[in-house]
């Protein structure tokens, strides 16, 4: 529409009409090249796509790996090349077009539009500052470049860009109905959860005396841990809470962490695993 791109006519053509044409004169330019799940790259090689990947295809992949997707971008490569697809990437071949302004292009662009103000957005924090000192080196005045992290608040009066503030920013997690009610704190225990299993310890101690008078039960979930192997650290547990009540420690929640910490301890040891570990201390 804006005339940046001419194409001649008839080089664009409809997809439906592809059955039609050779192999060898069809391009397909489409969406995936960071392992994006619904994307129609990932789709085509998990043969979830209109579009079939067949013996002798090259699917170029003109990007950089972003840091983080190399897991799903892996993936589809894998995919595409197990239906017999040549993928030429970053990796083995000169193909990479960057998305991003270069310093030279920043330079010329800062040159050219001589801005009053300057806020880098986009980047980590080396980027947004090297972003910056070219702005610098163009003549915007320091105190006019503001670089502001997610969540803070840039006013512009009178021609100057300033923090003035922050309110809170983050990820909003949906979960089934509810929505920013889950914390990075619950995602922390869920990962755990998936990962490593939960362990929990049933005890019933003497408000007295301090013994223990019942348990300890062990459970174990998604552990891999027979619960029949926990007979090795119930004297273990046992023995905590006998040296607990002699040097005078009764408080049920003190008690709790001595159990997740032997406990804890005694699965490190033999199986070299983190599970989370839900001691329950009850007196009676």
């Amino acid at each position: 529409d804006l005339g940046y791109l001419r194409v001649p006519a008839g080089l664009v053509v409809d997809v439906k009409t592809l059955d039609d044409l050779p192999d060898d004169e069809v391009v397909l330019v489409c969406t995936g090249s960071q392992g994006e799940p619904m994307a129609a790259l990932s789709r085509m090689a998990n043969r979830d796509h209109q579009i079939r990947i067949v013996q002798g295809d090259t699917v170029i992949l003109a990007s950089s790996l972003i840091p983080g997707n190399e897991n799903a971008v892996y993936r589809v490569i894998n995919g595409l090349t197990r239906w017999g697809a040549n993928v030429v990437h970053k990796g083995n071949a000169r193909v990479h077009v960057s998305g991003h302004a270069s310093a030279g292009e920043l330079l010329y662009f800062y040159n050219i539009c001589k801005p009053k103000n300057l806020m880098p957005v986009h980047g980590e924090w080396r980027h947004l500052r090297a972003n910056a000192e070219l702005g610098a080196l163009t003549g915007v005045p320091k105190d006019h470049i503001v670089i502001a992290e997610d969540g803070v608040v840039v006013d512009l009066v009178d021609g100057r860009a300033k923090i003035v503030g922050k309110v809170q920013a983050g990820y909003v997690y949906v979960d089934g109905l509810s929505v920013g009610d889950v914390t990075e704190a619950s995602l922390k225990d869920r990962r755990i959860l998936g990962d490593e299993g939960i362990i929990s310890v049933f005890v019933v101690v003497d408000s007295t005396t301090g013994k223990v008078v019942s348990g300890p039960q062990i459970q174990a979930r998604g552990s891999g841990i027979d619960d029949a192997s926990f007979a090795a650290v119930v004297p273990k547990i046992e023995e905590a809470i006998a040296r607990a009540a002699a040097d005078g420690v009764a408080e049920p929640h003190q008690l709790q962490q001595l159990v997740r910490r032997s406990v804890g301890k005694w699965v490190s040891d033999s199986y070299r695993r983190r599970p989370m570990i839900l001691p329950v201390v009850v007196e009676v």
